[in-house]
């Protein structure tokens, strides 16, 4: 079992994502984070212990999402009760992702690339390549541009383009001495090149200048393609989290 000062860092970590990335509506129910952002993302629409102590009414905590008539995801960290998982496997619903979050020291021999424009909003380039390459359904697109602007500032948005054409992207979000990282996209073509480093470690080089000295993450435990690159720049797991539906009805 975690320790209390493990999951005291487990708290601080979860609650820096939240605000790295934020859902558009969020309400704190019997010990439960629930963030609701139009079915966009899983992470967007989920509920999130807040303390071991939380409550395992499963049917009040699920409500607010019944009543928006949105699927309620289950997304258990180390701070969720330990009997949650059981509770839930045994009314029929599903793991669905097992997934880390990672942190990495940062340091001054991080290099921005000077083939990676940073700026602190995305622009209708950046907003148009990520809508296509992450992919983002249609119905989703309002969303989106409304979550993308709402990321914790300062944030950073991370852009190579080659001839008109999007190569790689990413976005980092600094609060205090940690930055977060998210959607790390390298387009089809331009596979292979080394453009995940070079956006990624070009982010840490900008945060670090904001004076973030931890840059923290979360992958799917299967992404096989990212692990290496991540392992290589220093990121470490901290804990590891799932993700739970209910069963089709």
């Amino acid at each position: 079992m975690s320790s209390p000062k493990n999951l005291d860092e487990v708290r601080r970590l979860e609650r820096l994502a939240f605000r790295g990335w934020r859902a558009l509506e969020s309400h704190d129910v019997q010990g439960w984070h629930l963030r609701f952002s139009g079915g966009y993302t899983k992470r967007a629409n989920s509920i999130n212990a807040l303390d071991v102590f939380t409550s395992t009414d499963i049917e009040a905590v699920e409500a607010p999402f019944r009543e928006r008539k949105c699927r309620p995801v289950w997304r258990l960290t180390p701070l969720a009760p330990v009997e949650m998982a059981d509770q839930l496997k045994a009314r029929g619903y599903e793991p669905i992702e097992r997934s880390l979050l990672q942190r990495c020291p940062l340091h001054d021999g991080f290099r921005a690339d000077p083939a990676v424009e940073i700026s602190p909003g995305p622009s209708p380039a950046w907003i148009e390549a990520f809508a296509v390459h992450s992919p983002v359904r249609p119905e989703h697109r309002e969303t989106m541009e409304r979550m993308l602007r709402a990321i914790a500032q300062p944030a950073g948005f991370a852009f190579v383009q080659h001839e008109g054409r999007p190569m790689a992207m990413a976005i980092g979000a600094v609060e205090g001495d940690h930055m977060g990282l998210f959607d790390v996209l390298v387009m089809p073509e331009a596979r292979r090149q080394g453009l995940a480093r070079r956006v990624t470690e070009s982010l840490y080089a900008w945060a670090w200048q904001k004076g973030a000295r931890f840059a923290y993450l979360q992958v799917v435990a299967t992404n096989a393609a990212a692990m290496p690159l991540y392992a290589a720049q220093g990121f470490r797991t901290v804990y590891e989290y799932e993700y739970l539906i209910p069963p089709a009805s």
